[in-house]
């Protein structure tokens, strides 16, 4: 005989149920307020995020400068920042003058593949003579005309995007110099305009979010020297020109996901086509896969597991919502923002645990005008 219901445990269990749906309603609002806001704000909030993911780069010389060398704030801030122009300038020269200087041995190698491509063409089993080329170009060039409207809108787009681009680096780069100057001011600062227990737990959440930036930054940064190693590697062996400049550029793209990979991957592929030829553009696509999917489904989820606290799945999935929901910009901030995620609950659920949490360090007083902050939080 089966069991009889309890009306009162029923109705209890629906009422909690009610109560946790409406309570997870009311997150679920205030979560995509928040994302709105951000939203709306995102001109100035990515600025922001662009000069933190460079101050967490160029913190360690500034901290070396500051507290061994007991240098000012300013005069450090600046060396670093001027530094950091001096070495991204370098990695421009070292990628423009090689190409520059065989910029005409790749002119030829652009002409003769385009040739040879045209004589296969030619040949079984297309079978394209010089009439189907000359109709094939003359139907391009008309829908070029016919679509000049939506090319000037594209261009203008173009313009507009490298405009908003350069006023974002111009302003990172100040936001820079001034978090390298006086951030080791603002938590103390911080901990004195929150009233009771704020005061406390939100430094202490602060702190550990700046840590986990640090380690999200170094593991990239560790992920895209292997991939340049490797592949760089891989393309001196084949022979391909250019390695050096190629090697770098794959060392900058990997900060961007997706994109960036593919963007030097097709560069290099490129190269190797109108250098090499086929056979070797082959052997180097598949170089660059291999390394590729090393780095993100082995390198990176290992790396950045242990460095953010994440298990792998969770960067892998974290990566691939990001993307979904934002592109290449979500693709770039999903792991960062999936570790600060997680920073916060670990420290919620510690205030809410029975037993008493690891004792934090204690917040240092605010420096005086002649003292220094230990170290940067």
């Amino acid at each position: 005989m089966p069991a009889k219901l309890n009306p009162d445990r029923a109705r209890s269990a629906l009422r909690t149920s009610a109560l946790l749906s409406a309570q997870t309603l009311l997150v679920l609002v205030m979560a995509y307020v928040v994302l709105w806001l951000m939203g709306r704000a995102w001109s100035v909030i990515w600025p922001v995020v662009v000069a933190l993911l460079l101050t967490t780069l160029t913190w360690p010389v500034a901290r070396f400068l500051r507290y061994r060398l007991n240098w000012k704030p300013a005069l450090a801030a600046s060396v670093v920042t001027l530094l950091f122009l001096v070495v991204m300038a370098g990695i421009i020269v070292v990628i423009a003058v090689p190409v520059a200087s065989q910029s005409g041995e790749l002119a030829d190698a652009v002409v003769d593949g385009i040739q040879r491509l045209r004589e296969w063409a030619a040949g079984p089993p297309l079978n394209f003579g010089d009439d189907d080329i000359t109709g094939a170009f003359d139907s391009a060039v008309e829908r070029i005309q016919n679509s000049a409207g939506s090319i000037v809108n594209i261009t203008l787009t173009g313009v507009n995007t490298l405009v908003n681009g350069v006023v974002t680096t111009v302003l990172a780069l100040f936001l820079m110099f001034f978090f390298l100057k006086d951030g080791p001011r603002f938590l103390p600062w911080l901990s004195k305009q929150l009233p009771g227990r704020l005061a406390d737990d939100v430094p202490a959440v602060a702190s550990r979010s700046w840590d986990t930036l640090g380690a999200f930054v170094r593991s990239q940064a560790f992920v895209g020297l292997l991939d340049a190693v490797f592949i760089g590697l891989g393309l001196w062996i084949v022979g391909v020109p250019l390695v050096l400049p190629l090697a770098v550029l794959t060392f900058i793209t990997a900060f961007i996901p997706i994109v960036g990979a593919l963007f030097a991957g097709f560069i290099a592929v490129l190269i190797a086509l109108v250098t090499q030829g086929w056979v070797d553009a082959l052997i180097v696509l598949g170089i660059i896969i291999v390394v590729q999917q090393l780095e993100g489904n082995v390198f990176q989820p290992m790396v950045q597991s242990r460095g953010l606290g994440l298990h792998a799945a969770v960067v892998l999935l974290a990566v691939t919502l990001g993307g979904s929901l934002a592109g290449i910009i979500g693709s770039l901030l999903a792991v960062p923002v999936a570790a600060l995620i997680s920073v916060v609950y670990v420290y919620v659920r510690e205030q809410l645990s029975d037993d008493p949490p690891d004792p934090e360090p204690e917040v240092p007083p605010e420096p005086g005008p002649d003292e220094e902050d230990p170290a940067m939080v």
